[in-house]
């Protein structure tokens, strides 16, 4: 059974805090190191290559889960900074501005490179994604 925590007048399950992993394909081993790390706080962690099952509308199924993420960790990398996908997902997570937080980690791309529609958002090196973890468990234990 779930450890329940009381949070304004809402009740959650520790483990029911979704984090949506936003990520390239070429960044798969990052994603899923980081999802590892995510689940240790508490968490869940969605990924698509990883959640999404044979049959499932793929679309359909990654704005499912966005709208239920209780916030979003995109990888910006290289590869990711202008793929479709990526982008189309973190626009998804910021149009729901009043509960998603969206959290950019940067391996090997500068500050600059964020797309501008999260540009004021504070970005995390992946060298300091552990410090995210600290803040991400104080979340779950909170409920939020």
């Amino acid at each position: 059974m779930p450890k329940t925590i009381q949070s304004k007048s809402k009740k959650y399950a520790a483990n029911n805090y979704l984090v949506f992993v936003s990520h390239a394909t070429a960044d798969k081993w990052i994603a899923r190191m980081l999802c590892e790390k995510i689940e240790e706080t508490g968490a869940k962690a969605f990924r698509d290559d990883r959640d999404i099952n044979g049959g499932d509308d793929i679309p359909d199924e990654i704005r499912r889960q966005i709208v239920k993420s209780d916030e979003m960790l995109v990888i910006f990398s290289p590869k990711s900074l202008n793929r479709p996908w990526v982008l189309l997902e973190v626009g998804a997570a910021w149009g729901r501005r009043q509960k998603a937080r969206i959290v950019a980690v940067l391996c090997h791309v500068e500050v600059d490179n964020i797309p501008d529609i999260i540009s004021s958002k504070k970005a995390i090196l992946i060298n300091d994604v552990d410090d995210y973890f600290v803040e991400l468990k104080r979340r779950v234990n909170r409920g939020r």
